[in-house]
């Protein structure tokens, strides 16, 4: 593909897609060397149109696109892949969903985001591959490694406040910590409760139990040890008990994103809803 100073070419994934007019589609595509792009598909909504396909949800393709005076234009894509599986079960849509949203809250225009960018394909592929029951796992695991990337994930391992080394006790059913979303993570109850600290200096978000702060420390590896929540003492025998630990951290890392983000994620209520239902507790 040749190109002049009217078009450029760029590796995307599709992130985003609404009608536009009477047959196009305006197309929010997160690409490896322009950063975030908003693009119109034209004609793509036509029946045996070629940027139809290309221009759907999850869909990775070479672009080839010329600039407008407004908006630019997609007039080539050759797909290079997609994630049929993604739409094939209300989990695996719903949390890509999420992630896609949560996506757009860090992406930036007008620069490099091959990071961003491989982290998502990674997190969308093993999304496609999970078995329902630990889609969540998956999407918490997702959630992390994008606050990560953005240099905001939360400490986890020591107190916001004083730097004591913090290790839950699964042995101990008590075990507690605090975790504040102003102070940028764990911070110990003592602290909270101090005389000398005005509580609103560092308002108690929630408390977490020793499992649900080992599965949250674990979420930073490369692989996520999905046999882990079953493994825990603390919730050994209880039926449906490992679900709810995930459902617990992804409502803490969503709180988490939420705040550093400074924007609600619209998604968030079809995660509620999807994940209450049965199926995805087994």
């Amino acid at each position: 593909m040749k190109t002049n100073q009217r078009t450029y070419k760029a590796v995307g994934i599709n992130l985003k897609a609404i009608p536009m007019g009477e047959s196009d589609r305006l197309v929010t595509v997160l690409t490896k060397e322009h950063g975030l792009l908003r693009v119109i598909a034209p004609g793509a909504r036509k029946h045996k149109s070629r940027l139809g396909g290309r221009s759907g949800l999850f869909v990775v393709n070479e672009l080839l696109i010329t600039k407008g005076k407004s908006l630019d234009k997609m007039i080539q894509a050759e797909t290079l892949r997609s994630f049929p599986k993604l739409s094939g079960g209300l989990a695996r849509l719903t949390a890509s969903q999420y992630l896609a949203e949560l996506i757009l809250c860090e992406a930036v225009t007008d620069q490099p985001q091959e990071a961003l960018f491989c982290l998502l394909v990674e997190h969308l592929e093993r999304l496609e591959q999970a078995p329902d029951s630990a889609v969540l796992a998956c999407l918490a695991q997702a959630t992390f490694h994008v606050l990560a990337l953005a240099g905001v994930a939360p400490e986890l391992y020591q107190c916001c406040v004083t730097r004591q080394r913090i290790q839950p006790d699964l042995g101990d059913p008590h075990w507690q910590i605090g975790f504040s979303l102003p102070a940028g993570g764990t911070v110990l109850l003592a602290e909270l409760t101090a005389p000398t600290r005005q509580r609103s200096e560092l308002p108690l978000t929630l408390r977490l139990n020793a499992a649900e702060l080992a599965l949250l420390q674990q979420l930073g590896q490369s692989e996520l040890v999905l046999t882990q929540a079953g493994s825990l003492p603390s919730i050994e025998g209880e039926t449906g008990a490992a679900h709810d630990l995930w459902r617990k951290i992804e409502r803490v890392l969503r709180h988490y994103a939420q705040y550093h983000f400074d924007r609600p994620i619209r998604s968030a209520l079809l995660i509620d809803t999807c994940f209450a239902l049965p199926a995805y507790a087994s």
